[in-house]
């Protein structure tokens, strides 16, 4: 007979509701454990309990090294979305640039404004940052496909030199069991030539 299905909603009974918190409280840190060990990733677990109580869990890192982590690629988000909403309210690249060019053409130049020049500056900061960021996410993800690639080629480079481990020590027990010195048939010793690969 199976497990009946379990209907999500609060247990009344404050003692059930106690014990059904301690197990599955176990069971989600053991099963973020799991996962960590079999991934190769590092977890953080927080829970609050209903009396305020905080229990924690990191595997992989400690806690302070994973939320350090998780603080600063939270600022990066948000500094994207910020520039994500400065880059919804100003013109294009393109068209920000031939708009300063005609501004600053020198029949115009006395008829810009002080606060039109802070404008035109803080549109291209944004825009300036906006390309760097992309770029920067750009060679980003070069530098993680070039790490990639190293890993296989190391790999690959264990694999051939295992092989090549493996063709000497062969070679080596083929002249051992031919012996050290031949002789042809007239009599006369042979030279033994070296191995080649040491």
């Amino acid at each position: 007979m199976g497990r009946r299905k379990v209907e999500i909603k609060r247990i009344e009974n404050k003692s059930r509701r106690q014990v059904t918190f301690s197990k599955r409280r176990k069971g989600l840190i053991e099963k973020a454990r799991q996962l960590s060990v079999l991934c190769e990733s590092s977890i953080a677990v927080l829970v609050v309990s209903g009396s305020g109580k905080l229990y924690n869990s990191a595997s992989g890192d400690n806690m302070s090294k994973i939320i350090d982590r998780y603080e600063v690629q939270r600022a990066d988000e948000l500094k994207a979305l910020e520039l994500a909403e400065k880059i919804r309210n100003y013109l294009p690249h393109k068209e920000l640039l031939e708009i300063v060019q005609s501004k600053l053409e020198e029949p115009n130049v006395d008829t810009v404004s002080v606060d039109s020049l802070i404008s035109m500056e803080e549109q291209l900061e944004t825009a300036l940052s906006v390309i760097r960021a992309k770029k920067t996410e750009l060679m980003m993800e070069k530098v993680k496909s070039l790490q990639e690639t190293e890993m296989l080629l190391r790999e690959e480079n264990q694999i051939l030199a295992s092989h090549s481990q493996l063709g000497k020590n062969t070679f080596l027990v083929t002249e051992g069991e031919r012996g050290m010195s031949r002789e042809n048939g007239s009599g006369n010793k042979v030279p033994e030539t070296l191995a080649l690969l040491k």
